[in-house]
């Protein structure tokens, strides 16, 4: 049995996860955060080298979807994290014959297919985010060995520490006592709870799932509006929400219409709702 794991971004909402159910699975578990490795670094893979796991998991990334649309040096750290970071390591994964985990996002598809998108479906990404996400898909593909590219939508989970990014469910929350909350109600995604997407992961693992491309997604979908209600319900308040468009809000990167997941791989997740129930009964 493959026994070590190597996890990049071990601190964030998904790192967190992954720590807990690897280990819960009776793997060796290293994971690292910034303060431990720096991914655009030229020793990066001499860094794994030293670790040589069994698997090695890529749950660090950068997503600052709207920075690496109007900055310049923003959009090169995004290419750099995003696309040549896991080059190097799909590079230093074959070299040690060892498997590869890493995340994508929805944000390859431009969302205007009219219906859930497959594993098979062409991307399209219409931000330099989600163009720096489909360079790091293409270059670990070109590479090829013992890889799964796993790509989820709108994680939530349990706070990450120090800056990993804050989710919608978290953003809402901190929300709720203000006299009307303005939300988007035009854009359609799969929310993925990260306890859930952890499991589908070491499950790929577990299971010799076929090496390839996988959609991690809770099932079902919904817009940010539908989710924000869903998430006032729960959390037993009832905040005024203003239903406003995606140009209305004025993000800077232009987010897909509807970016639906659909696995079509393995078994279908729970629905994002229940998930959600269960964020709220752990929290």
């Amino acid at each position: 049995m493959a026994n070590k794991v190597l996890i990049f971004g071990a601190k964030g909402v998904l790192g967190r996860e992954l720590v807990k159910v690897f280990e819960e699975g009776g793997y060796t578990v290293v994971g690292w955060d910034k303060e431990d490795v720096d991914l655009v670094s030229s020793d990066l893979a001499g860094k794994i080298n030293e670790v040589h796991p069994d698997i090695l998991i890529n749950a660090s990334g950068y997503n600052k979807v709207d920075l690496a649309e109007t900055d310049p040096s923003e959009k090169e750290t995004a290419f750099a994290v995003n696309a040549q970071a896991p080059k190097i390591m799909a590079e230093t994964a074959k070299q040690l014959d060892i498997i590869f985990i890493n995340y994508s996002t929805d944000y390859v598809f431009d969302g205007l297919k009219g219906s859930a998108y497959s594993e098979a479906d062409e991307p399209n990404p219409q931000t330099e985010y989600g163009k720096s996400k489909l360079e790091g898909e293409k270059n670990i593909i070109s590479i090829g060995g013992k890889y799964y590219i796993i790509r989820p939508s709108r994680i939530f989970g349990r706070p990450g520490h120090g800056g990993a990014k804050k989710s919608f469910v978290e953003i809402m929350l901190e929300k709720k006592d203000q006299p009307e909350i303005k939300v988007v109600s035009d854009e359609r995604g799969s929310p993925t709870y990260a306890p859930d997407l952890a499991r589908f992961t070491l499950n790929l693992v577990a299971d010799s799932a076929p090496f390839g491309v996988y959609h991690g997604t809770n099932s079902g979908s919904c817009s940010w509006y539908e989710w924000a209600e869903e998430i006032f319900l729960l959390a037993g308040v009832q905040p005024k929400l203003i239903a406003v468009s995606g140009a209305e809000f004025g993000a800077p990167a232009k987010r897909p219409p509807d970016s639906t997941l659909v696995n079509t791989k393995t078994k279908p997740q729970r629905s994002w709702k229940e998930a959600l129930k269960e964020y709220f009964q752990t929290k």
